[in-house]
């Protein structure tokens, strides 16, 4: 076995974390872990590899390739973490990185073994050599993610971990890491544990399948035989989740019109300047009311058009009208006021949250930059608190919140001056599928009381097909197509929905 876990329990405290788990992986297998939130999936992860930190109990075996001891264990299994950026040091180049691994647990390699070993590495991840001496900031989403793959397979190890390695990723680059995931553990005989709480991925990318619930092992086996017949109330539950539908609410006069939006930007030195054309003659309506989803890929546009669309950027060309109301003719007080009728939401409330301010105060200073008073201020900031099921949560700072929490109060902060549209930029992309799921039905929930309308950014094709009964797709700058969900998902027209669709695994190979 590449891996064989038995018995493990981990405590924090005296309090325990995991229960008991076993799980094995056999050579050229793909394990998925999936579990929302909290139920131990990095910790069993991390106990792996010896990381825990030194407040953990931990009882059990663990072995990888045979070896029990963590030094041993660690040399027979690669990592690859969620979010690269936060991992590699942004003052050394790819090739620094992968140089040092070797330099320190390969000392008996020479420069030049060390130099090919790399390339190897690189080429198997399938990232052109010539870029290692690139830095991170330099790489795509999509290619800093390969390049943690080839760092993890310096080692050439046994096992390979990948803890929620394409939640920030897009739907095509997702599929593409994935691809190289699955080519490298077969053409190497690798195990593979593929932590994750996206379903579906899970589905398309697993032979076997392990599901975690407060820190104990409810139900593991084959991946089509668990989705298709879940044994545990929870994993029917999950699976339950990604199958019931929204109802769809019939739009009414339009809301949000915009005419042949274009956005240019400059980049390179001034020498070498060139232009990159973000949005080209875009245009698009939203109902009052509607739920309307913008899918695409990373570069696509969509945060530039979302932007626009919140007047937090000009464009150079174009339209942006509000019930009746030409948004890009305003400045000045005239622009700030109309704010009160358009919210964003954003990716990741805990970058868009201040860290040194209360919940509390961070909801009531928005209201009284917008004129309220303090003392109206304070009964709204409750009344929003109470909407999104944070009441007494006033006075927590934001570390002392879960990410579907802390999502729930950027919420509130969107609501609170009572907006006629919310402009979500993948609003749920950091969070597990339960978590995800809830702050959807808040959504529906809220915009059924508020009779909200919103503009729904989102690389994930399942959401948008289930939370979007209309969308647009966004190639290179262009909507190439438009319309109902169940259409355009399901049976596209243009080339390049097909193929994100295909990457999902929403559509058949042509």
């Amino acid at each position: 076995m590449r891996l064989r876990i038995a018995g493990l329990t981990v405590a924090y405290g005296g309090e325990p974390v995991l229960h008991r788990v076993s799980l094995q992986v056999a050579p050229g297998e793909a394990l998925g872990l999936v579990g929302e939130s909290g139920s131990g999936k990095s910790t069993l992860a991390r106990a792996v590899l010896g990381l825990l930190p030194p407040t953990a109990q931990a009882t059990g075996e663990i072995a990888v390739d045979g070896a029990h001891r963590v030094a041993e264990r660690r040399q027979k299994t690669g990592f690859v973490f969620q979010d690269p950026m936060t991992r590699l040091n942004p003052l050394k180049t790819i090739a620094d990185h992968g140089l040092e691994v070797l330099r320190v647990l390969r000392p008996h390699l020479g420069r030049g073994q060390r130099q090919a070993k790399l390339r190897s590495a690189l080429l198997a991840a399938q990232l052109e050599p010539s870029r290692a001496n690139q830095y991170p900031h330099e790489f795509s989403g999509g290619m800093r993610q390969r390049a943690a793959i080839a760092l993890a397979l310096l080692l050439d190890p046994g096992l390979l971990i990948a803890d929620e390695p394409t939640t920030s990723l897009d739907a095509t680059v997702a599929a593409e890491v994935l691809q190289v995931l699955g080519q490298l553990r077969r053409e190497r005989d690798m195990g593979l544990l593929l932590v994750s709480h996206d379903l579906g991925l899970v589905a398309r990318h697993t032979d076997r399948l392990a599901v975690l619930k407060e820190g104990a092992i409810v139900e593991q086996g084959p991946t089509p035989q668990v989705f298709a017949q879940p044994r545990h109330p929870y994993t029917r539950q999950l699976v339950a989740i990604t199958r019931r539908e929204p109802k769809a609410i019939a739009p009414a006069q339009n809301l949000l019109v915009a005419q042949n939006l274009s956005q240019q930007y400059w980049t390179g030195p001034p020498w070498q300047r060139r232009s990159l054309r973000a949005l080209d003659n875009v245009s698009l309506t939203v109902g009052t009311g509607e739920r309307f989803g913008i899918v695409g890929e990373s570069g696509s546009g969509k945060s530039t058009l979302l932007r626009v669309l919140a007047r937090a950027l000009n464009p150079d060309q174009g339209e942006v009208w509000l019930d009746g109301q030409n948004l890009t003719a305003l400045r000045g007080e005239a622009l700030r006021r109309s704010r009160r009728r358009y919210q964003l939401i954003f990716q990741d409330p805990r970058a868009s949250l201040p860290p040194h301010l209360t919940v509390r105060q961070t909801l009531a200073d928005g209201l009284v930059a917008h004129g309220v008073s303090r003392a109206q201020a304070a009964a709204d900031v409750d009344f929003g608190l109470t909407k999104v099921g944070l009441a007494g949560l006033g006075e927590r700072w934001p570390r002392e919140l879960s990410g579907g929490q802390l999502q729930r109060v950027a919420i509130a902060r969107a609501l609170l001056l009572r907006p006629q549209l919310l402009l979500c930029d993948e609003p749920v992309s950091m969070l597990d599928v339960t978590i995800q799921r809830q702050i959807l039905d808040l959504l529906l929930a809220l915009q059924t009381e508020f009779n909200l309308t919103y503009v729904f950014v989102t690389h994930d094709l399942a959401i948008a097909r289930w939370f979007c009964p209309r969308v647009a797709v966004l190639y290179r700058g262009q909507i190439v197509e438009s319309g109902p969900s169940d259409r355009v998902l399901t049976q596209p027209e243009h080339p390049y929905t097909a193929t994100l669709l295909r990457s999902v695994g929403l559509c058949e190979e042509p």
